[in-house]
């Protein structure tokens, strides 16, 4: 396990990308850590052959967490489609256009099949908090993934910045400090302590 920059890992991506027919890069991430906006950086570094699979289309919707009784714990491992969208990468091994859902965040729901990946994408940068997961199904990923990156972040500035976050969201000082520890430090503990290994760490930069 190595801790990488972001100009060597563009290299180490293009690199890889010429042997394969599409080239899959898992980019992990605690909530907080900033996967979106690295994921995007690097795509745009990469050039028009590259792009980004979120894995936010695939939350529960909220009626179903609401039966589940987990509606509190949206964003835990368990609040997602896990089966489908490790079918979906694994769909990205075959010729053709994917589809994939997107996440509509104002609306807090999914969207069926708003987002695409044309047959000329040849690298897809696929960010998500589960990716490293060592539990089934995630861990099925483990050998769909031809890359697997993990951007670290210390647990405190995690807190902060999740914290932020949620005021940002219109939350009080109380409810978004609640919100953060009762939910997403729970899932940000799970992950550091469920994960496996990555090929590369992210350095911070």
């Amino acid at each position: 396990m190595t801790r990488i920059s972001k100009e060597a890992l563009v290299k180490e991506i293009e690199a890889r990308a010429r042997s394969h027919d599409r080239l899959l890069v898992g980019f992990a991430g605690a909530p907080g850590s900033g996967k979106s906006t690295i994921a995007e950086d690097l795509a745009a570094r990469l050039g028009p052959g590259a792009t980004v699979l979120p894995m936010d289309g695939f939350h529960l919707d909220n009626d179903r967490l609401r039966q589940m009784g987990l509606l509190h714990r949206k964003g835990a491992p368990e609040t997602f489609d896990a089966d489908g969208f490790v079918a979906l990468v694994r769909k990205l091994r075959q010729k053709g256009t994917v589809e994939f859902p997107t996440f509509d965040r104002e609306a807090d729901s999914t969207v069926p099949g708003a987002g695409q990946i044309g047959e000329d994408i040849r690298i897809v940068l696929i960010e998500g908090n589960y990716l490293l997961l060592n539990t089934p199904p995630w861990s099925d990923l483990a050998g769909l993934l031809d890359l697997q990156i993990r951007l670290d972040v210390s647990r405190e500035e995690l807190e902060a910045r999740l914290i932020r976050r949620w005021l940002d969201h219109g939350l009080s000082p109380d409810a978004a400090r609640a919100r953060t520890r009762d939910n997403d430090m729970v899932n940000v503990d799970y992950i550091a302590l469920n994960s496996r290994t990555p090929d590369f760490i992210l350095a911070k930069e």
